[in-house]
């Protein structure tokens, strides 16, 4: 089985669960971000293979094919007003927890041969409504001391 072909069959099945209606604050709007976010991608032409992989090494919010290379999407969802801006939470400490979940979903997947790279999608909110949808690519590299290939 292909790599393309493993992730369309088992991508659906990682990670994905519903939302209950008592869910924290934090989580809901961050679950809305996730959605303002897929939708953004998709309208650009990205193939969307997964959502929310968590592995005990870290967790991808997104992953998508895209002119042959993998992408891993990090969402960053805040309120319209903030001083800084919602990619500035993707320090050092998460770019390393990123990759590390990026090379678990890697090793799932078969290790294949494939280009890849690291987005940020950033989601600003105001009152529960999607204000505006930042596409950041290729925001930052894999950490090191890590390599893939």
């Amino acid at each position: 089985m292909s790599w393309r072909s493993f992730v369309r069959f088992f991508g659906g099945r990682f990670g994905a669960s519903r939302a209950p209606s008592s869910e924290p604050e934090h989580l809901r709007r961050g679950r809305l971000g996730e959605e303002a976010a897929r939708h953004h991608l998709e309208n650009l032409g990205f193939q969307f293979l997964a959502a929310n992989h968590r592995w005990r090494r870290g967790e991808l919010d997104l992953v998508f094919e895209f002119c042959g290379l993998l992408v891993f999407v990090e969402v960053k969802t805040r309120e319209v007003g903030g001083l800084l801006r919602p990619a500035a939470a993707v320090n050092r400490r998460k770019r390393l927890r990123l990759t590390r979940a990026a090379l678990d979903y890697l090793r799932v997947i078969g290790r294949p041969r494939v280009p890849f790279r690291f987005d940020i999608v950033e989601v600003l909110i105001k009152s529960d409504q999607v204000w505006e949808v930042r596409h950041l690519p290729d925001a930052f590299r894999m950490s090191k001391p890590y390599r893939y290939g």
